[in-house]
């Protein structure tokens, strides 16, 4: 007599299994496929060079090194040497000060063109356009070009001021008292036409009925800016000010083309120091440190971005 054999119904079929994970295991390799290219040029653009920069910070990297191929460690001297240096001290701090300078400024004149931009009014495209040529000359040219307009004795600037019967031997690039601020004022003059078109953008997404409510509730403009556009504006105005952060705190060919880092390191910072340690003195290890600093500076701004973005999203 033939015993029947029962079958489970919650048992699943074990000679289907690998034809069913063969889908899965094609689409994780697709997955993979996109998403290697996007690795492998991180790793080798991105990341060896800052292992290589952290290296050499400990290393005493020479001309002679290039050759022989020797760079033997030395600990902390390039760090301990680069920060008993009191040029680092002032770089930092120039640094500084040009970075909050640019940004604010360059914020405030981008959200108030933004801000103008968004009625409507004959020739308002062909104005947006020409406000965006500072952005797209290259700097360097924009550095030249306003050295030239800022020259103590021959620049265009001067020369306005004394037919309109001012003071026009103002020393804008050549006085330790006025360069950092004459390199200030060029770079927001370079990075408002950026902020404008990025804010001009999230005003075009608030919705036209939050104002139709304040204006419902007898809210005036200036109540109206504060409470409704702003708050709405807060993702893209993050947005402006972290990328605006990473673009001007390494500017190095601005300020290169303006002043050099001069007149008496007024103007040096640490982009610039970074450079004329490097390929001035020619001490790789020295410049490698503020380079590193650089880089751990835009880390901590990155990780306040990120941690307040997680908060806004929650």
């Amino acid at each position: 007599m033939t015993t029947p054999t029962v079958t489970a119904r919650g048992a699943a079929p074990t000679a289907g299994a690998p034809a069913a994970a063969r889908p899965r295991h094609r689409r994780r390799l697709a997955q993979w496929g996109f998403v290697a290219p996007a690795v492998l040029f991180m790793l080798l653009f991105f990341g060896y060079p800052l292992v290589r920069n952290v290296v050499m910070s400990f290393q005493h990297y020479t001309p002679k090194t290039f050759f022989t191929g020797e760079a033997p460690l030395n600990g902390f001297d390039n760090w301990s040497a680069v920060f008993q240096d009191a040029l680092f001290g002032k770089a930092l701090w120039h640094t500084l000060v040009f970075t909050a300078g640019s940004l604010l400024g360059q914020f405030c004149a981008g959200l108030a063109l933004a801000v103008f931009f968004t009625r409507r009014f004959p020739l308002n495209g062909v104005l947006r356009s020409l406000i965006l040529l500072p952005w797209l000359v290259p700097m360097v040219v924009s550095g030249i070009v306003w050295r030239r307009i800022l020259d103590q004795d021959t620049g265009v600037l001067n020369s306005f001021l004394d037919t309109v019967g001012l003071d026009g031997h103002t020393p804008w690039l050549t006085s330790p008292h006025m360069a950092l601020l004459s390199v200030i004022l060029v770079n927001i003059w370079i990075g408002i036409p950026f902020n404008m078109v990025i804010l001009y953008g999230g005003l075009q997404e608030v919705p036209r009925e939050l104002y139709e409510a304040a204006a419902l509730d007898g809210a005036s403009g200036w109540r109206t800016f504060r409470s409704v556009t702003l708050p709405t504006l807060r993702p893209v105005i993050t947005v402006v000010l972290v990328l605006g952060f990473m673009s001007t705190v390494k500017i190095l060919d601005l300020i290169l083309a303006l002043t050099d880092g001069g007149p008496a390191d007024a103007t040096q910072t640490l982009g610039t120091l970074t450079y004329q340690n490097s390929f001035v003195r020619l001490d790789f290890g020295a410049g490698a440190v503020v380079g590193n600093v650089l880089i751990l500076i835009s880390a901590v701004f990155a990780v306040f971005y990120l941690r307040a973005n997680r908060t806004e999203g929650k």
